[in-house]
């Protein structure tokens, strides 16, 4: 794999820059019911060498009735400043699943303009395997400015992806298992209507995924879009249960050269909610 801290780094990378004085590293641990794991315990037992614990569900816009939103730009701002996190730092995102919530936090600092952040490919699972140093004690943090530039392009919401629905001029691709996509299985959160937004096609995140939980290699993802069916020429809007792993195709398109994507944020949590707008089953 080769490392750029603008998307993807390796376990190695991390262990060479694990004592760089502008390296922030975050701990985005989160779980799908019915999990049981504590992503703060977790964090509390182990994390990697100076981690923060970023939490999804907190650092979110708790206005909204659908889970984990983008945050405000200012409630961003203040928790970033409050874990020692600004300009000039190079950020690093992992989670205990491997890859999986990490990416979600990559977007987030991308919507709000920040460049430096990279996932770690295959995680804390990865890390631990190789032996590598953990710690229980949480980081001493100072207060850092942090500039905001929000990045309109890289959020959809329920009207725009319904235009684009109808009008076919963005792909649309979701990220759940095919079984959800087609309306065989049930959705996890109650309440939800089965299948999919109409012309979409459906990459399940994991397919994206190595053994080991790292991502497949560029050209790899790629043939993976393009035997979904994806049109590549096009911009594209990811979306999934609730704009986590949609993440995951938006982390793979951006390694692959494409960069005209943003994420549905509300997701299937908002569109199999919404009894006015149109679902499809079945395949593709």
């Amino acid at each position: 794999m080769s490392d750029d801290p603008k998307t993807l780094v390796s376990t190695e990378w991390l262990a060479q820059h694990l004592k760089d004085p502008d390296l922030r590293l975050l701990d985005a641990s989160w779980y799908l019911p019915p999990s049981t794991r504590d992503p703060k315990q977790d964090y509390q037992a182990a994390h990697i060498p100076g981690a923060r614990f970023f939490d999804i569900d907190e650092i979110a816009d708790l206005r909204s009735d659908l889970p984990h939103m983008a945050p405000p730009i200012e409630k961003f701002m203040s928790r970033m400043r409050a874990m020692g996190i600004g300009d000039g730092h190079q950020v690093v995102v992992y989670d205990g699943s491997g890859l999986f919530s990490a990416a979600r936090v990559w977007w987030l600092f991308r919507l709000m303009g920040q460049e430096n952040v990279a996932v770690l490919d295959g995680g804390l699972p990865k890390w631990q395997a190789e032996n590598r140093p953990t710690e229980d004690l949480p980081p001493i943090v100072r207060d850092r400015h942090m500039t905001v530039r929000f990045q309109n392009r890289m959020v959809r919401d329920v009207t725009q992806v319904a235009s684009a629905s109808k009008l076919g001029d963005h792909q649309i691709v979701d990220a759940r298992s095919a079984a959800r996509f087609r309306g065989d299985a049930p959705e996890p959160r109650a309440g939800l209507r089965a299948g999919h937004i109409p012309g979409a096609r459906n990459v399940p995140y994991d397919t994206l995924l190595n053994p080991d939980k790292t991502l497949k290699s560029p050209q790899a993802c790629r043939d993976i879009f393009t035997a979904a069916g994806v049109d590549l020429s096009k911009p594209i809007i990811t979306s999934c249960g609730s704009g986590v792993t949609a993440a995951i195709l938006t982390l793979a398109l951006e390694r692959m050269g494409h960069f005209q994507w943003s994420i549905y944020d509300g997701s299937w949590a908002e569109w199999g909610m919404f009894p006015t707008v149109p679902i499809a089953t079945g395949d593709a």
